[in-house]
């Protein structure tokens, strides 16, 4: 078996800094969520099957107060004497990724080392300082969800990670060198730029001083040319990775070609109108700043070979357009592009909830993968405390708590928070959750082509829209399942929505009901 690179070690590094990122649903305390994050991410670190291999182990982590942002520092334990600092940026949906950083705004990096003024972004000037500020806790009383305290994490408390790195290192052996490697995924990728020659600093002033290494992946733009140069000067390597299909990267520096028709090739998707509105907006939150990436650029893949997308997501509309983006900017989809091993078990996952309405008090069977001992259940906002995990970890048996209202049914521990999906929903008191997830075929022609529409809370005489047109031939088969004919269109060569309609509720929209009309007869 050949020996992991340093790209791919710090690419997993960099992926597993998203564990447990997203806060339990009925809320926990920073550090509750603190020590999940550590356990999560010391149990992968335990794993032999990513890069890491089992050789790497948890030293220091911090979450900063608004969960915005988090850091951790690993070491080898192989005896190659190398460090790593990983940094985690802001976790959402794409959109919210690339108007994270207010880029209008540009300042001063004082903590850059430079003798001359450099400039970056006050938005990553705002996430760095949250970095560099932020200082490990104290242990927790025991096990967290069920899963071992990571020995060593906590052992820095009330350290920065300035401090713990220098602790860490100086009490590191002298040869080989120490290595500190600087790493980061998305906004991750976009703070360590800053960590890096931040570090490189303070490390001139150590006395078992280490060399650096910059590695990122997928990182929007922090600084000004300025910025840039400065970076690019410093005597490390300095390696920024992009998949060549990621539309983040190009922030903020040529956000501005994601507007071109076929920007994805064929299959697509092909960028709509919308999507070229959005790209610009986006685009203008920089204000005329021109922003630049230090670095050398490593396309992924080299040849810029399309091959590696979501074949589900390939029609010409905003949704599969911002899906695709999604898809490509995925820590797994770079740790496949980079030749190695993707990020498994994954988290928690709800599949279904059975039944999808009743009351307080009543039984529920929650289906899904990655429900481990200890898992955690809420509804909505409200946490469950009524529940048996079966074994084998895919089903869950639960008396719904107090609640009101339409909830998302989430499970809960420490590698995550299960997402939201459309049959993961539970309505208090009824009417079942009106979802399609599914309709067969997706093309076809109007008033020719019947499609089976698959979801649930569907009562006798629903209604089915393709768009805004009703269809005139409607029937019910149960309460998951209609069949509808397609009606006619204004345009009869486009992709619509099908939503299923009671009264004036419709179903939401998503990639999972789309239909492309292929002509009239």
């Amino acid at each position: 078996m050949a020996t992991p690179t340093a790209p791919q070690v710090c690419m997993t590094l960099s992926a597993l800094a998203a564990t447990a990122a997203t806060r339990r649903p009925s809320g926990e305390t920073r550090d509750e969520q603190t020590w999940r994050v550590a356990a999560g991410i010391s149990q992968q670190l335990r794993a032999l099957w990513p890069a890491t291999r089992a050789g790497w182990h948890l030293a220091w982590l911090a979450l900063s107060p608004d969960d915005a942002n988090m850091a951790y520092i690993t070491k080898s334990i192989d005896g190659s004497n190398r460090f790593a600092v990983v940094a985690r940026g802001t976790i959402g949906n794409i959109t919210d990724i690339l108007e994270d950083l207010d880029v209008g705004t540009v300042v001063p990096f004082t903590a850059s080392g430079s003798p001359t003024p450099v400039t970056v972004s006050k938005g990553a000037m705002t996430a760095f300082t949250q970095v560099a500020t932020m200082v490990s806790i104290p242990p927790p009383p025991g096990d967290v969800l069920g899963a071992p305290v990571p020995e060593g994490a906590f052992a820095h408390q009330g350290a920065t990670l300035a401090q713990a790195l220098a602790d860490l290192v100086e009490a590191a052996p002298t040869t080989p060198q120490p290595t500190v490697y600087v790493t980061g995924h998305s906004l991750g990728g976009s703070i360590a730029t800053m960590l890096a020659p931040y570090l490189y600093t303070q490390a001139r002033n150590w006395t078992n001083v280490p060399q650096f290494a910059l590695e990122t992946f997928a990182a929007p733009t922090a600084g000004l040319q300025s910025f840039a140069t400065y970076v690019d000067g410093l005597p490390f390597d300095n390696n920024h990775h992009v998949n060549a299909w990621d539309a983040v990267p190009l922030a903020w520096s040529s956000l501005a070609e994601v507007k071109q028709d076929k920007w994805y090739p064929s299959p697509g998707p092909a960028g709509d109108t919308t999507v070229h509105r959005l790209f610009d907006v986006l685009d203008g939150l920089r204000k005329g700043n021109v922003y630049v990436q230090p670095g050398v650029r490593q396309q992924l893949p080299v040849d810029g070979d399309y091959s590696t997308h979501d074949p589900a997501l390939t029609n010409s509309t905003l949704a599969d357009f911002m899906g695709q983006v999604a898809y490509q900017h995925a820590d797994n989809t770079y740790l496949g592009l980079l030749g190695t091993s993707l990020l498994s078990p994954s988290g928690p996952m709800v599949t279904s909830v059975s039944p999808t309405s009743g009351k307080n008090g009543s039984t529920v069977v929650i289906e899904g993968g990655g429900f481990a001992r200890g898992s955690l259940l809420d509804f909505g906002p409200i946490p469950c405390t009524d529940l048996i995990i079966e074994p084998g970890g895919n089903l869950i048996r639960a008396t719904v708590p107090d609640g009101v209202g339409i909830v998302d049914v989430r499970v809960t521990n420490v590698l995550g928070t299960s997402p939201v999906v459309p049959l993961g929903q539970f309505a208090y008191d009824g009417p079942a959750p009106l979802v399609v997830t599914g309709v067969d075929p997706t093309s076809g022609q109007a008033k020719k082509t019947t499609v089976t529409i698959t979801g649930s809370g569907f009562p006798r005489g629903a209604g089915v829209n393709f768009k805004d047109q009703a269809s005139k031939s409607v029937t019910w088969l149960s309460d998951t399942q209609l069949t509808a004919t397609a009606p006619l269109q204004i345009d009869d060569d486009q992709t619509v929505d099908i939503t299923v309609t009671v009264g004036d509720i419709a179903s939401p929209t998503g990639p999972s009901d789309e239909f492309t009309y292929t002509g009239r007869l």
